[in-house]
């Protein structure tokens, strides 16, 4: 089973392959590390097919930070 951790740096990797050389902060929304719209969905695919998981996008637009992202998706993974 994955740990919270796993699947923090799981995410974490991803933002930083498509926003090179942000500094994350878990409190933030990826909108505040200047994520446009593509650049948000394309961190969430790569999440999701890193970590197997099958969930509509639709279900991530109410996630308020990187850290709701993380506690969300880990949530799906226990």
């Amino acid at each position: 089973m994955a740990t919270r951790e796993h699947v923090e740096g799981v995410v974490h990797k991803a933002i930083d392959e498509i926003l090179p050389g942000v500094e994350i902060d878990g409190r933030a929304h990826l909108k505040d590390l200047g994520a446009d719209s593509v650049d948000r969905v394309e961190i969430i695919l790569a999440v999701l097919d890193r970590l197997g998981v099958s969930e509509p996008l639709s279900s991530f637009g109410g996630v308020p930070s990187i850290d709701a992202l993380v506690d969300y998706l880990w949530e799906r993974l226990r």
